[in-house]
């Protein structure tokens, strides 16, 4: 205890800081060591990203990557329970006055901010404690590094509320290997602890009770560029990650053969799951029977074309099917069955695959016109 104390007082008397008290104290701003520090701090919500979080966050980046003093940026929680679950569902789902023009903006803001982590000039530290859902992907899966520890949760849940998986999941989810994506992006499977590293979201693990030190030994570092932080981060993850196993490693062989991506459509894997006939198999088709038929397909398009874009391309194709996603039934009719009345009993229209047309789903992936498409900059 002694130890910790004074390693505490050292600390402050060590570092250099400079805090930032922001607007309703929603997301704290720090500045310690030529390093920007960024805290979210909504615990009630689980640090959903508001509009306002949105906005501060996007202008103290901006204003970082011009400081030529500003080494790297690190974002984190003021507490243990969330990371981020995501995206602000009030302002998606509201029919209030001018609700069309405040989604609007609030999607296109938040689209910026991600594409602004993915483009960042600056090495982005996102330590992802606690439960990590949706948009709170998007805000750290897209920067340099991503520190998972023994409570996080990562998932990408949206099918089940007749969404897809948004926030840039049509970039980093076609991406992981042996198929994972497509399998986390259609069943919403939650991945925990070490899984998150070992599926690829996450570069490093570190126990709860070591982000501190792990944090204080990258704000002494005399120049912090991302090879130094990234040797920094090796060193000390390198024991801990040698001793773990992937809970899914077994199931590997299933999912990247019956979840492959350029699989022909939804409806195949519901075949091949119940030809294969393991438990594994038939707990996945029980999964999918209750997520939304018309997001399934959508899921799946959305992955098959982000695999061949840019982070550019598939964050405006996701702004499109956002826009037609939320003026739909289904969207509604999810949130309403999961989060408000919590029946989970939601009646999907169409309630079935086949009913549902390669047309249809083309519709989703319309342009919109040239004065609503999302313009990144």
């Amino acid at each position: 205890m002694f130890r910790n104390i004074v390693q505490k007082q050292f600390s402050r008397f060590f570092f250099k800081r400079n805090i930032c008290v922001t607007q309703n104290n929603e997301i704290l701003f720090d500045y310690i060591n030529q390093a920007g520090i960024v805290q979210l701090n909504k615990p009630k919500t689980l640090n959903a990203l508001t509009h306002s979080m949105i906005k501060q966050l996007y202008s103290k980046m901006k204003e970082w990557e011009s400081d030529e003093k500003t080494q790297f940026i690190i974002i984190k929680s003021t507490g243990p329970k969330a990371f981020s679950a995501g995206g602000d569902l009030k302002i998606l789902t509201s029919t209030s006055l001018n609700s069309e023009n405040i989604r609007n903006t609030y999607l296109k803001d938040e689209y910026q901010l991600l594409y602004l982590i993915g483009t960042y000039k600056l090495p982005y530290v996102a330590l992802i404690n606690g439960i990590t859902m949706g948009g709170g992907c998007g805000l750290s899966i897209h920067g340099s590094f991503r520190i998972a520890t023994e409570i996080t949760t990562v998932a990408m849940p949206e099918t089940a509320i007749g969404l897809f998986p948004n926030a840039g999941g049509s970039y980093f989810l076609s991406r992981l290997s042996n198929n994972l994506g497509v399998f986390l992006g259609l069943t919403g499977h939650r991945l925990h602890g070490m899984d998150v590293l070992h599926a690829g979201i996450a570069t490093h693990f570190l126990p709860t009770n070591r982000l501190q030190e792990i944090e204080q030994k990258l704000l002494k570092l005399p120049k912090a560029d991302y090879n130094s932080i990234k040797n920094v981060l090796d060193e000390n993850t390198e024991l801990v990650t040698s001793k773990s196993s992937f809970s899914l490693q077994e199931q590997l062989p299933l999912i990247n053969r019956i979840f492959a991506i350029d699989t022909k459509n939804v409806e195949t894997i519901f075949e091949q799951l119940k030809s294969d006939g393991s438990s594994f198999a038939l707990k996945q088709i029980e999964i999918l029977k209750n997520k939304s038929p018309t997001s399934l397909k959508i899921t799946l398009e959305q992955l098959k074309r982000g695999k061949q874009f840019d982070l550019n391309e598939c964050l405006k194709m996701e702004y499109r099917i956002l826009h037609y996603v939320i003026h739909g039934h289904d969207f509604f009719e999810g949130v309403r069955a999961v989060l408000i009345d919590k029946d989970n009993k939601p009646q999907w229209k169409p309630n079935s695959l086949e009913n549902i047309s390669n047309q249809d789903i083309e519709s989703y992936f319309e342009k919109l016109s040239p004065n609503n498409e999302l313009q990144l900059s």
